[in-house]
């Protein structure tokens, strides 16, 4: 009995794994039949019992052209019947999707990030005003913030709108303004309180599991 055992990989490649090995035999019985007469009531069967095993997808619209369609890719477009739908091309199923175009950004200062230059080229098409001004200098201290993520050391504004003003190709220039940055130290605080909230919540949660693990007698 050992020899007559017959491992999967061994058997025929299922073509949609999902409907099982049983209704590929099915279908493949079905492409042996003789007469299309035969072949259309195999068919038929076996499109009522693919719609069995799906009942979740029967309010889908167009479920029944899917199902034909599933039909005939299992049977390796070789079944000849009767279908309600045109049975689908084996070029446009088979063919291979074209590559997909990735954004190809390198900016000079990456720590930044790519989406300070998307707030900058919002930033330009508004009017001026002063809403366009206080999105200026939240740009800034955004830009600000992200250098001191990068360099934990204090930096100048004077800095800042340097950069601001490179990124922008000129068109928004902050190096004459009145207006002060957040301090760097300010911008530190925040940044330590965060993390020791973090840290004394993740201690909290281990303290918790380790207790929960003590036995208690």
């Amino acid at each position: 009995m050992t020899n007559q055992l017959q491992y999967n990989t061994e058997r025929e490649q299922l073509i949609i794994p999902e409907y099982g090995r049983h209704l590929q035999k099915m279908i493949n019985h079905a492409i042996t039949r003789e007469t299309k007469d035969e072949r259309n009531k195999v068919a038929q069967t076996i499109i009522t019992v693919m719609g069995n095993l799906q009942p979740h997808l029967r309010d889908v619209p167009d479920f029944q052209h899917k199902l034909w369609d599933q039909l005939f890719i299992m049977a390796d477009f070789k079944l000849d019947v009767d279908s309600p739908f045109d049975m689908p091309s084996r070029e446009i199923i088979e063919a291979k999707p074209k590559p997909l175009a990735y954004p190809q950004n390198f900016p000079k200062y990456r720590f930044y990030g790519n989406n300070i230059k998307t707030m900058i080229d919002v930033a330009i098409t508004w009017e001026e005003g002063e809403m366009k001004e206080a999105l200026k200098l939240t740009i800034a201290n955004h830009m600000k913030k992200c250098f001191l993520n990068w360099n934990k050391d204090t930096v100048e504004d004077d800095v800042i709108y340097n950069h601001l003003f490179e990124l922008s190709e000129g068109k928004i220039n902050l190096k004459n303004s009145t207006e002060s940055l957040t301090d760097s130290t300010s911008l530190l605080k925040v940044k330590r309180k965060f993390s020791n909230s973090n840290s004394k919540t993740n201690n909290h949660k281990n303290n918790a599991k380790n207790n929960r693990k003590r036995k208690r007698y």
